[in-house]
């Protein structure tokens, strides 16, 4: 069972060193689960970390031109079904993880409840650091003037804000109903009626959850098992328009930070208590102590730590990288990972190999199960992203990469749209705020460019180019039907 949460950094979970009570369950296990210390997102956001989890490649090595996993790309989901699993995916409506991009290659049921035209229309929003407000025309020449006189555009911006969150949005609405993806227990309810109808037959299910993404609009009852002070849905709607409005700056930002990340937190316990659930039907199913289970995340989430939000994939630091992984092998003494850093590309071939089969040729990854004691002192990450936030249309993919390398001291992150290198020591400043002068650590800068360069000729020398031909022909292909649609929408 593979479990995976949107937006989870690792310093949300209790088992990772939170003090806040986001996940109860999950801490419970990890006692008797392997912990890695340092697991890291081979990019951010979802389109590029996936791949790495799923198909054990780099989010790049098929090329910009290429999103989400090619068709007949081996996956461990395709491994498995081969293997005679069953299989089930449940994904609460992330586009980027639909049918359209791969995702439902070796899986029996795949629901990841979208209709073709959500898919179509909300694409951008992964990654999206502000949505603009819609205004009336009118309303448009009164700003545009406003903004003409220095502070008064500032003050009707305020006002309008207030107009609309106060005045003009609607009344009545719940939690729930505020959100616009299925929450932790839609998916769960699905789980647990799929595997109860399996008997005793091999599965393979993987969840993916969205009730930690923006917008933050967790259950009432989470909300009050994090102990938070009553928070009406009209005031949650309020914090989530201020914390996405895009013209305001850091500092009159940061008074919604902590309301903003209690929300947050929420989603994270809301999915925890799903969890919880889960693991008890399986157990009165007797399959908890013949289950493999992993637990983590796609990509972290910014509050403000280096000045932004969300998860733009050009914001390459550790808030965003680190992620928990949490990995739980029944009738397996607890192993000790090392804290050098794991990358995600690893996942596939280590479970694979922790359920006794052999990974296929094409993962880039290697299995790191018999090896979880190793000394780290050669271990190293890459994380590797274009700084688009739309990237469905080719232009945007047709961006500078953002390319981040780290070991267990020191991280090194190269844009190249912006032509821009830094250098952290990650033992002495983990927060990553304070960049290395250039001239400081070469022997280090030079070991990570070095990776780096490993990493970009080994990419090039593997690249698949059926695959990335057959990726790009079903992409032309959705093109081409969809445009066909809406003409036929705008005839009728």
């Amino acid at each position: 069972m593979l479990i995976t949460v949107d937006c989870l950094r690792a310093d949300h979970t209790g088992f990772m060193g939170c003090a806040r009570p986001t996940t109860p369950f999950l801490d419970s296990i990890a006692p008797e689960s392997m912990v890695f210390p340092k697991a890291i997102v081979t990019g951010a956001p979802t389109y590029y970390s996936f791949p790495g989890i799923m198909a054990s490649r780099s989010p790049l090595a098929l090329g910009r031109e290429v999103v989400g996993i090619a068709p007949g790309e081996p996956t461990l989901a395709m491994v498995l079904q081969q293997a005679g699993y069953r299989t089930a995916a449940y994904v609460a409506a992330n586009p980027y993880l639909s049918s359209r991009f791969g995702y439902a290659q070796g899986f029996d049921v795949f629901e990841d409840f979208l209709s073709d035209e959500s898919q179509r229309s909300d694409q951008g929003q992964e990654g999206r650091e502000s949505i603009p407000h819609v205004r009336t025309r009118i309303n448009r020449l009164i700003a545009d003037l406003a903004h003409r006189v220095g502070p008064l555009g500032r003050f009707y911006d305020d006002l309008y804000f207030e107009y609309q969150q106060r005045i003009a949005a609607p009344t009545g609405d719940s939690w729930r109903t505020l959100r616009s993806s299925p929450g932790a227990e839609v998916l769960v309810d699905r789980a647990r009626e799929w595997v109860g109808s399996l008997g005793q037959q091999p599965f393979f299910l993987w969840l993916h959850f969205m009730d930690a993404h923006a917008p933050y609009y967790p259950t009432a009852e989470s909300l009050v098992a994090m102990g938070a002070e009553h928070i009406p849905p009209e005031r949650g709607r309020y914090l989530n328009a201020a914390w996405n409005r895009g013209e305001l700056g850091v500092d009159r930002l940061r008074k919604y930070r902590d309301k903003i990340v209690g929300l947050h937190d929420a989603g994270i316990r809301w999915v925890d208590t799903q969890l919880a659930q889960l693991v008890d039907a399986l157990r009165s199913l007797s399959l908890w102590d013949t289950t493999l289970f992993v637990q983590t995340a796609d990509h972290g989430e910014e509050f403000l730590d280096h000045g932004g939000r969300f998860h733009y994939p050009s914001r390459a630091y550790q808030e965003l990288l680190h992620v928990p992984l949490l990995m739980r092998v029944p009738g397996v003494q607890t192993k000790a990972p090392s804290d050098a850093p794991f990358s995600h590309v690893h996942l596939a071939p280590t479970i694979l190999d922790a359920m006794g089969i052999d990974p296929p040729p094409e993962f880039e990854g290697r299995s790191y199960w018999t090896e979880a004691e190793r000394d780290g002192e050669s271990e190293w990450a890459v994380s590797e992203s274009i700084g688009c936030a739309f990237p469905v249309t080719m232009e945007n993919r047709m961006k500078g990469r953002v390319l981040s390398v780290q070991d267990r001291r020191y991280e090194l992150v190269l844009d190249f749209e912006r032509q821009q290198q830094e250098l952290f020591q990650l033992e002495s400043d983990p927060r990553e705020l304070h960049a290395l002068p250039v001239g400081a650590e070469a022997s280090a800068r030079g070991r990570l460019l070095g990776w780096a360069l490993q990493h970009v000729n080994r990419r090039e020398r593997g690249f698949k180019r059926e695959l990335a031909i057959r990726a790009r022909l079903r992409e032309v292909g959705l093109e081409w039907k969809h445009s066909k649609m809406d003409s036929k929408i705008l005839a009728s």
